[in-house]
């Protein structure tokens, strides 16, 4: 033991130690009394760490062995500790030395030593000492809220046990740590023989008592057990119905419906140019298929699908895709306009009239009028002595016309499939190569061979024909064409009997039998055919040409004899 504390022999402690009993652990001798140090001298404690402090001028620095702690018995009573036996160093050259205390051989001092200026007041054994240079040291013990001091380990009592708190409707909630889902009181019964450690919080905090919210608990969490299975269920469901789509669409047969319609007619139109998916679309919208690769299924699978064409078609409604391909291929589902090769204009008005249902001459009137706005290109205007400045440009082909449409757009619409077609073949071109003025001679005389042949197989010799008579170089005819459908058309007819003195006396630029050279313009509207009979005529030296049996047979010869025999040959024919 220290000299602070009992001596090495079995004194015991003495009466009037400060120490001595229960004085100062029930953390209220500051406030009952002062300690009185031995001898009368304030008591000086050791439990204060004291700093000491080398020599500034020498940077002289002491480490933690000069300072000092506060040492206690088995018993809890706090001693002295020992002092080290070291020589004290001076602070700061201070002109004053601190006594040693003394102390004699039973360790109780003999003397007084000067007040350490660190240590606390006399009355507070607790107190703090002041921080060096100026430093702040909080108090731990001396505020009233603060805790007591700790006790020895003897003499430290139980904790109290806390006392339950009073039972209480409010519930923490998920954000204190207990989810909504697993809060209900459902397990009630089940978790009598657990221990309270295990038990929810609500449940320590509101005792026994659940004042009714068992069940609301209850309800609570059948309700999130609902929206769980409701959510996991619809994103089931939902991935399901993804992955059949995705199934279908990928290896299963397109939606189809099955027949040939519900009886419903429906007037469909097909732009020009539409492909398979296009016209599949089109006949979706309207009702007709259920869906578009159902029809480009059954287009393909049909030898004949691709010979569907832009127009209007008349069709059902609900046909499965293989039927409304058969019936766009029948011309019984046609409702387009069709214009026929070599049509003449005034044949196309007419028919233009009836589809639109409007007064006869409506469209001729338009014709007549409006020509200069409906698309005609550059090369096909400001050619003199023309009857019809839209006459071979009333393209042959089929037209989508429904009533409600306007006349000039009908016009439009054809304009534009001629021109389209001509420069497609590149007439401005090809004309100069054949001794032509320029495309609008190269249409004339694809109307020629159009409104002469009579036969496909007829076109490029009829072509020839027209070429060689064209020559500077003709001496046969001397550059005359002297064709009957010149005159026919001249006079708005299509005759086959035809007067000499009826041509000769006529001196219009369109009788070719009394004019050299091509007409004024085309007489009619040629097809694909003619116009490629007019741009690749046959080579053989034809000059002459006579249907023989006045309607389908033409029969051609290179010369004026020739030509005479097939004039003897239709007379026969016909009984001269």
């Amino acid at each position: 033991m220290t000299e602070y504390g009992r001596g090495p022999g079995s004194e015991p402690w003495h009466p009037d130690d400060p120490l001595y009993g229960d004085g100062g652990w029930g953390g209220q001798q500051a406030a009952q009394q002062a300690q009185q140090s031995y001898g009368g001298q304030p008591q000086y404690h050791p439990q204060q760490p004291q700093q000491q402090y080398g020599d500034w001028g020498t940077g002289e620095q002491h480490g933690y062995g000069d300072q000092s702690y506060p040492q206690y018995d088995e018993y809890g009573q706090q001693y002295a500790p020992q002092q080290p036996q070291q020589p004290q160093h001076q602070q700061h050259q201070a002109p004053q030395q601190h006594q040693q205390p003394q102390y004699d051989q039973n360790g109780w001092p003999t003397g007084s030593y000067p007040q350490d200026p660190y240590a606390g007041g006399p009355q507070d054994p607790y107190a703090q000492q002041p921080a060096p240079y100026g430093g702040e040291q909080s108090d731990y013990y001396g505020a009233p809220e603060a805790y007591p001091p700790p006790e020895p380990p003897g003499r430290r009592r139980p904790e109290p046990e806390r006392k339950p708190e009073p039972g209480t409707d409010w519930d923490p909630g998920p954000d204190q740590g207990e989810h909504a889902f697993f809060a209900g009181g459902d397990d009630e019964d089940g978790r009598d023989g657990e221990p309270d450690d295990r038990r929810g919080r609500g449940e320590r905090r509101g005792g026994g008592d659940r004042r009714g919210g068992g069940k609301e608990k209850k309800r609570r969490s059948g309700l999130a057990c609902l929206v769980v299975v409701a959510v996991f269920g619809g994103g089931l469901a939902g991935v399901s119905y993804f992955g059949y789509q995705f199934y279908q669409d990928r290896f299963g047969s397109a939606p189809d419906f099955a027949g040939s319609g519900n009886g419903e007619q429906v007037t469909v139109t097909i732009p020009k140019g539409s492909g398979g998916y296009a016209i599949g679309q089109v006949l979706k919208k309207m009702g007709v298929v259920k869906s578009v690769d159902a029809f480009v299924a059954a287009q393909a699978a049909n030898p004949d699908g691709k010979n569907i064409q832009d127009g209007v078609y008349t069709l059902q409604k609900e046909m499965s895709a293989a039927s409304a391909v058969e019936l766009m291929l029948s011309p019984k589902s046609r409702d387009n306009l069709i214009i026929a090769e070599g049509k003449r204009n005034a044949a196309v008005y007419e028919l233009i009239d009836a589809r639109l249902e409007v007064e006869k001459g409506t469209t001729a009137k338009v014709a007549e009028t409006r020509w200069k706005t409906l698309g005609l290109p550059d090369w096909a205007v400001n050619h003199p002595n023309v009857k019809d400045p839209l006459e071979g440009f009333l393209f042959p082909s089929s037209y989508a016309v429904a009533k409600g449409q306007k006349p000039e757009d009908v016009l439009r619409q054809m304009v534009a499939r001629a021109t389209e077609k001509y420069e497609s073949l590149d007439f401005e071109t090809k004309a100069k190569s054949l001794g032509l003025e320029g495309p609008w001679e190269l249409v004339t005389v694809a109307s020629l061979v159009q409104a002469e042949g009579k036969t496909h197989d007829d076109f490029r010799k009829m072509s020839e024909v027209i070429y060689n008579r064209l020559k500077p170089t003709n001496t046969e005819t001397n550059q005359k064409l002297q064709f009957d459908s010149t005159f026919n058309y001249l006079l708005g007819q299509s005759e086959i009997d035809i007067s000499e003195s009826e041509i000769n006396s006529n001196p219009d630029p369109y009788n070719t039998y009394t004019n050299k050279g091509l007409p004024p313009g085309p007489i009619g509207n040629p097809g694909d055919d003619a116009l490629q009979a007019a741009l690749k005529p046959t080579r053989d030296g034809w000059m002459y040409f006579v249907a023989t049996d006045g309607m389908d047979k033409t029969e051609f010869a290179k010369t004026i004899a020739e030509h005479q025999r097939l004039v003897d040959k239709f007379n026969a024919s016909r009984g001269n």
